[in-house]
Order: structure tokens, then C-alpha cells, then sequence
């Protein structure tokens, strides 16, 4: 699974990206987010993602210094750029400091998609050179270093997909991690250590913000009362959505239906 940084000052831009994206289906989870370039840095320093989303013009530090500084400190991802027109030749100079691809706003989901599929397929493909190069070492290496080098792989780890697919499967219901641990035969501490450690947040939030994501594309729709969502997303207290959706999306659910506040283009 892909971990995915998303720095942008506009914060509608920035929940909009959250919250509308079907990350899960592309392997994905977004492990944070950060309203500027130097807020990024620290997160990027935090998290060490696989992908970095960045706007480039906001405050303190844009992100191109954001992700030059990243760069020079040896942090390794893909960085993605986004801009406007007024901007291009912003990512024109983006060029050069080894900037992936860009996406200009405003955000058109399949692009996203696009550019996130390709940066997919880059992740595995070093991911892969490095397993060739560790497989390497290890033949090369006599029996004292031999056992000292661990081999990591980007195959997927079983129990984290049966996980997975109980969230995305049973999202309007109860999945829990005491359930899930029974079922695999694991403990409960185990499992949950294992799920943070390869989604980089820990089970319930994971939960949470796939929920306050479906929630997102069903009251877009406009075919639903916030209270039915609620419901759909798994939430039987209604206040309880509330505080869950504006926790992550920093707006309740029916100010978002008022404002219209998905900026993505479908």
C-alpha cells in the first residue's frame, strides 16, 4: 500500500483531494495532510511517504523549496505537483528538481488517477530493483553478514488485505480489529500493530476515514438526507457522525451539502 503526503494551503482543495478520492481502490491511504511547505517538510520527515501531492505557491515555504529541501535531506518520493495556468512555469522549473508529474487545477479525478497509477507502477518497479540488489548482496555475502541482511518485498501482507476488504466490504456495519484478530488466529495487539505499520494508521482511523469518504460521495450525490448517510456509513448515532465527518473534514456534513464542497471534476 501506497503512502500518500497531500500539502495545500486551499483547504477545500486540500479535504477535497482527502476525501473524494477513492484511494483504497489504487492502493492507497492518505497518511496526512499539511497546509504549507514547511508544515510539509515535517510531515515528510514524520511519515517518509511513497507519493507527495503538493500545490506549489503557499505560505512560509512553497513546494517546490518544500520538496528540494526534502530531496536534499535524502528523503525518497515521488514528488506530484499541482498548479494553474498562471503557474505553469512554476512546473515547468519543477522539471528539474525531479518533480514526477504535474496536474492542473481545477482537479480532474481521472488525471489524478492517471498520475497516481503511473507513480504506483514507479514505487514498485525501485521497489523491486532494491529486492534485486539486497537478493544480490545476500548470494555475494558470506554467512555472518548473510543473517544480518533483512529482505523486504511490496507483496502485499495477507492479514492487512483481509483487513482491507472488511473495511471496504463492511464499512456500514461494525468491523472491528477484535473480530478480525479472532479470525485470522493473531491477537488483537499483533493485528493492530501489523495494520499501522503497513497503512501507517492505526485501524479505527483507518475506518473512519474511509466512512467519512463514502459519506462524502453520497452526500454529493444530493439523493440522500445527511441523516440516511449516517446510517449507510455506519454511524448510529447521528451526532456522532457529525463530530467524525468535521473532525476530518473540518466542515459537518450539512454545511457540505450547502457549500457544494467537492472540488473534484468526475
Amino acid at each position: 500500500m501506497l503512502h500518500v503526503l497531500i500539502v495545500e494551503d486551499e483547504e477545500i482543495i486540500r479535504s477535497g483531494l482527502q476525501y473524494t478520492i477513492d484511494w483504497l481502490s489504487m492502493d492507497s491511504a492518505v497518511v496526512g495532510t499539511a497546509c504549507d511547505g514547511q508544515e510539509g517538510l515535517e510531515m515528510i520527515k514524520e511519515y517518509s511517504p511513497d507519493i507527495v501531492i503538493s500545490d506549489i505557491r503557499m505560505p512560509r515555504m512553497d513546494g517546490l523549496q518544500m520538496i528540494q529541501q526534502a530531496q536534499d535531506s535524502g528523503f525518497n518520493f515521488i514528488p506530484i505537483i499541482l498548479t494553474s495556468y498562471s503557474d505553469f512555469s512554476y512546473a515547468k522549473q519543477a522539471i528539474n528538481l525531479r518533480v514526477f508529474d504535474y496536474i492542473l487545477k481545477p482537479l480532474d479525478e481521472l488525471k489524478l488517477k492517471e498520475v497516481v497509477k503511473k507513480a504506483s507502477d514507479a514505487v514498485k518497479q525501485k521497489n523491486q530493483l532494491q529486492s534485486l540488489k539486497k537478493i544480490a548482496d545476500l548470494a555475494s555475502a558470506d554467512e555472518k553478514t548473510r543473517n544480518q541482511i533483512v529482505l523486504k518485498t511490496d507483496s502485499s501482507n495477507p492479514a492487512i488485505n483481509t483487513c482491507l476488504k472488511c473495511i471496504e466490504k463492511d464499512y456500514g456495519g461494525h468491523p472491528n480489529i477484535e473480530t478480525l484478530a479472532s479470525e485470522l488466529k493473531v491477537s488483537p495487539s499483533y493485528l493492530s500493530r501489523l495494520f499501522k505499520k503497513h497503512t501507517g494508521t492505526t485501524f479505527l482511523d483507518f475506518l473512519n476515514r474511509y466512512r467519512v469518504q463514502k459519506a462524502v460521495n453520497y452526500l454529493s450525490q444530493n439523493k440522500y438526507r445527511v441523516y440516511e448517510v449516517a446510517s449507510m456509513c455506519g454511524f448510529s448515532d447521528y451526532k456522532r457522525f457529525y463530530e467524525v465527518f468535521k473532525s476530518y473534514t473540518g466542515i459537518n456534513p450539512t454545511d457540505f451539502v450547502k457549500q457544494g464542497a467537492c472540488v473534484i471534476k468526475k
